[in-house]
């Protein structure tokens, strides 16, 4: 069998405890490379810089006028 609590926890106990758990919303900062928001501590998605180096192949959107000028 496994133990039990002694005693009930009170709301307010409970409480700060489950504080810990809230929702922390995402900290955005300007991407010192092209000046976008991004996520801290993440790799920019519009240019794919972090910390100074490149990390990630971003690949362009190609503009309806760019399609059509092909053909």
């Amino acid at each position: 069998m496994t133990p039990l609590p002694k005693r009930r926890w009170s709301t307010r106990r409970q409480g700060k405890k489950r504080i810990i758990f809230k929702a922390i919303s995402n900290t955005e900062s300007a991407c010192p490379n092209c000046g976008k928001p991004k996520i801290s501590h993440r790799a920019c998605l519009s240019c794919g810089f972090y910390n100074g180096e490149k990390i990630l192949k971003i690949k362009s959107v190609k503009s309806k006028k760019e399609v059509e000028n092909k053909n």
